[in-house]
């Protein structure tokens, strides 16, 4: 039975699960009496462990509350509470809609150094508070950290940290952790409670990651790549540029030579420094602009083949004269979240990657509360948050407005069957030279009720402020095409999303 809807200790109800690893499940849930949007990590407990591996398994979850409640700072998830739900200990944290690392690179492959630097900045800040108050994480990865809507960089998933005075949840001989991100010394020894500098180990093999693509000692195997770890001399960072320093003293094999946070927090903030006074197309991209009254159109495609009606994906920015905006925000429900891979915490909320939705249109869900269903175009009909207004749209769509968001709906025809091939082949390249700073978030082929579908989302730069956008294609069982697109200041992304959330869900087609 699916947990979603459910009431957690009568108080939280599970709305999206949005991330799911070895250790626990994580949900968007609703806080019913504080009417705010947290997330919730539920614990797993396979059913073959006995019951002192389930005691410590209990333990864990409630040690990794401790050790996060323990450190105040704004790279540290926020942990609000810990409740029992049917004998198992779940942890309720600040939400925030993000992608992790692990997304951005699986996506992209590696990051520019000065982006890299910029993360690894916060993950060191992030680090320092922990071992000052005596707490090592253990477990620093790419999946760990949160790269939030709104800028902000958080490390999560304390599961398995440890304090001073309190007793090993692992047995002897047990390593804990990613074994790509353990230090040498671990693996040498096998010491089970490692030092901070362990941690900051990890920072390095995380760093030398996001601007190679690779960890440092990837192998085909575990023991291969543990071997490598506790042997071999690291390889250079050849695309580091004035990172390179920092990684290296952060892999060195001895920990007692390694450079502790602070030191590491402040290089990593001088090597984002020295990369961002160099000009760079990052630089021209995120210059403060002014709004301008036309928004851009939903991914609208040519009438015909290439060669045929150009796109009219505009410039997304808005004046009060003139609302015609396409809004976007977060992950639909149909849509999973993040890189689980070892539950933690997006919204804390992750991404997975696409997800199949509903097979048919007979599980529509019903109407949502304060929505309206609408005709949008020609045989589809979709809810309508109340208070959104109905705008005549060229091109035959159909918008609604409110404040600077937009939703758009229109009935289209591709160059071909396939709306990713068509927007990475023409429409990206028009939507990227009419929007400043235009930069994709992700761009998949899914599914929609069984049915080929392309998920597009990206941010851009307005005159005054960045906004998000996101649309999905899908095909009717006649072959007719329908495009739903939403965009709105990219600050205010958790605030609209769920427009888009529910237009996507509760689409109904005549036919």
């Amino acid at each position: 039975m699916s947990d979603l809807g459910r009431l957690i200790a009568n108080r939280y109800r599970l709305v999206e699960r949005v991330g799911r690893g070895g250790m626990g499940t994580v949900w968007r849930a609703e806080d019913e009496l504080l009417g705010r949007h947290v997330a919730v990590k539920k614990l797993h407990v396979p059913l073959h462990l006995h019951d002192d591996e389930v005691q410590r398994l209990h333990e864990r979850t409630r040690r990794e509350a401790r050790s996060a409640a323990r450190i105040t700072h704004p790279h540290v998830i926020v942990v609000h509470d810990v409740v029992d739900d049917e004998g198992l200990p779940c942890i309720v944290m600040e939400y925030i809609p993000s992608l992790t690392l692990s997304d951005v690179l699986k996506r992209q492959g590696t990051l520019p150094p000065a982006e890299a630097a910029r993360i690894g900045r916060a993950m060191a800040a992030a680090l320092r508070a922990a071992h000052q108050v005596g707490v090592v994480h253990r477990d620093i990865k790419p999946a760990n950290v949160l790269l939030g809507d709104d800028g902000r960089i958080v490390l999560t998933d304390f599961g398995i940290a440890v304090e001073p005075g309190t007793p090993s949840l692992t047995k002897t001989g047990e390593l804990v952790g990613s074994i790509h991100y353990l230090a040498p010394e671990r693996l040498r020894t096998g010491i089970a409670e490692p030092g901070p500098a362990s941690d900051l180990w990890a920072l390095g093999a995380t760093l030398f990651q996001a601007v190679q693509g690779s960890t440092p000692f990837q192998r085909d195997t575990p023991i291969e790549t543990a071997y490598a770890i506790a042997t071999e001399e690291c390889p250079p960072a050849s695309n580091a540029g004035h990172l390179t320093p920092v990684i290296e003293r952060l892999l060195l094999k001895e920990p007692g030579r390694r450079m502790d946070a602070e030191e590491a927090e402040r290089l990593l903030g001088s090597a984002a420094a020295q990369h961002t006074a160099a000009p760079s197309d990052t630089a021209t991209r995120r210059e403060t602009r002014v709004d301008s009254p036309t928004p851009p159109a939903p991914a609208p495609a040519p009438a015909s083949a290439p060669g045929g009606r150009r796109g009219r994906r505009r410039a997304l920015l808005i004046v009060p004269a003139v609302l015609v905006a396409a809004t976007a925000a977060g992950g639909a429900l149909w849509l999973g979240r993040g890189d689980a891979a070892s539950g933690g915490a997006s919204g804390a909320g992750t991404s997975s990657g696409p997800a199949s939705p509903s097979a048919s249109s007979s599980s529509v869900p019903p109407l949502p509360h304060g929505y309206r269903l609408e005709q949008a175009a020609q045989g589809i009909s979709v809810p309508v948050a109340d208070g959104w207004k109905y705008k005549d749209m060229p091109g035959g769509e159909v918008g609604y407005i409110s404040g600077l968001a937009g939703l758009r709906i229109n009935v289209v025809q591709f160059a071909g069957d396939d709306p990713v091939r068509h927007w990475r082949d023409t429409e990206e390249a028009q939507t990227r030279r009419d929007n400043p700073g235009y930069e994709r978030v992700r761009m998949d082929r899914t599914t929609f009720r069984g049915r080929p579908a392309g998920y597009w989302e990206f941010t851009f730069q307005g005159r005054v402020r960045k906004y998000r956008a996101v649309e999905l294609s899908f095909s009717g069982a006649d072959g007719t095409q329908y495009v739903i697109y939403l965009s709105a200041p990219n600050d205010q992304w958790s605030q609209y999303r769920p427009v888009f959330d529910n237009a996507v869900n509760g689409v109904r087609l005549k036919g």
